[in-house]
């Protein structure tokens, strides 16, 4: 099944939330699956918080490309809450130009009363490790729609420098192609050899689709695949030196341009989106230089909706993953302030992304009813 714009309600594009019509209709075809991520009944339990009891400025850091779950407004350098990025009703400080999902999650947060965190916010325009800069003296907390792994825990050298809060968002992958092509490119192997698949290096994108399409085998690459970067075109042998997860790449394949499959009948694998993040994928696909995209479903079903019937959306993969915010590991009490209050403003996993696409103020309204414990 394939979804474009041909087959939504017709919406109005309206500045950042253009896209949210768009998918809170997809999500009637339950492309995001459940709207919680724990399904558990809340506990008054759970209210209860060792969050800073005095104002505390948190320095977050945001990926800046991802739209509608974390974006930097267009044209936006706002550090002062001078101007209201999300049109979601609220003034916080500090907001940085943050449009999307987690930046309303995080002023709600700043909307709790007593709870005493407030978020300088900073764009990064680079992705891969990016939530290991939380662990840097530059960050205390990273976001930007970061699927939430164990291996992404750790440094280059093993050692656990991260710890993720418990999950705020659900995210499934997919593959993003010309509507042409969409009953053509119903599956990931309905990819052809003479395709060309857009990625965007070190997300789970990429590495789902690695997996799906056997380019890898637990991370590491098949033999005879050839991997060109700037400086050489590196054959894969069977010693399993080489590999490709959501969490890295083999050194000599960090700056990968592209991936030659063994399998003469896959599709190559282009690399874009370093200068100018997943605008670079979009651009590509529109020329006609990729004939997919590999990414998450709500990306792709934005892309879709705007594309005015250019793109559609194919491909939808079963498997969920879910996302949280990346912590210094030494910060428990940090990590601990940010789950009561994620869990009070999602319900325990209740509310998710499609309440948010409903209703942009979901989490607004649930800050207004908290009340400091004691």
């Amino acid at each position: 099944m394939a979804w474009g714009k041909a087959g939504l309600p017709g919406s109005p594009k309206v500045g950042p939330r253009r896209w949210a019509a768009a998918i809170a209709a997809l999500a009637s075809f339950a492309l995001f699956g459940m709207a919680s991520c724990t399904g558990e009944p809340p506990v008054a339990e759970e209210r209860q918080s060792d969050s800073p009891a005095a104002e505390t400025l948190v320095r977050y850091g945001f990926y800046a490309y991802f739209e509608p779950v974390s974006a930097l407004a267009d044209g936006q350098n706002d550090q002062h809450g001078e101007r209201n990025a999300s049109g979601s009703g609220q003034q916080p400080s500090h907001r940085g130009g943050h449009i999307g999902y987690e930046a309303d999650l995080l002023s709600a947060i700043e909307a709790m009363d007593g709870f005493g965190l407030r978020f300088v916010r900073s764009p990064i325009t680079e992705w891969p490790g990016i939530w290991l800069t939380a662990a840097s003296d530059s960050f205390d907390m990273i976001g930007g729609g970061i699927t939430a792994l164990d291996s992404r825990t750790r440094d280059a050298d093993g050692a656990t420098v991260i710890a993720f809060t418990e999950p705020h968002i659900e995210f499934r992958q997919s593959l993003l192609v010309r509507s042409a092509d969409a009953e053509r490119i119903q599956r990931h192997r309905d990819l052809r050899a003479d395709d060309r698949v857009g990625v965007l290096a070190g997300t789970t994108g990429e590495a789902r689709l690695l997996q799906l399409l056997d380019f890898t085998d637990d991370g590491r690459l098949a033999p005879g695949t050839r991997v060109h970067t700037p400086a050489d075109v590196v054959l894969v042998d069977d010693d399993g030196r080489h590999s490709i997860t959501a969490s890295g790449a083999s050194a000599d394949l960090a700056d990968r341009t592209r991936l030659e499959p063994a399998d003469p009948n896959l599709p190559d694998v282009v690399y874009l989106g370093q200068l100018a993040g997943e605008q670079e994928l979009l651009d590509a696909l529109s020329r006609g230089d990729v004939d997919a995209i590999a990414r998450g479903t709500i990306s792709n079903a934005a892309a879709a909706f705007d594309s005015d019937g250019e793109f559609a959306v194919t491909a939808l993969d079963q498997a969920v993953e879910h996302g949280g915010f990346a912590i210094d590991a030494a910060n428990a009490e940090l990590r601990s302030a940010i789950n009561t209050a994620v869990a009070w403003l999602t319900d325990n996993g209740r509310i998710g992304i499609t309440d948010w696409l409903a209703d942009n103020t979901v989490f607004a309204t649930r800050a207004r009813q908290w009340q400091p414990p004691g």
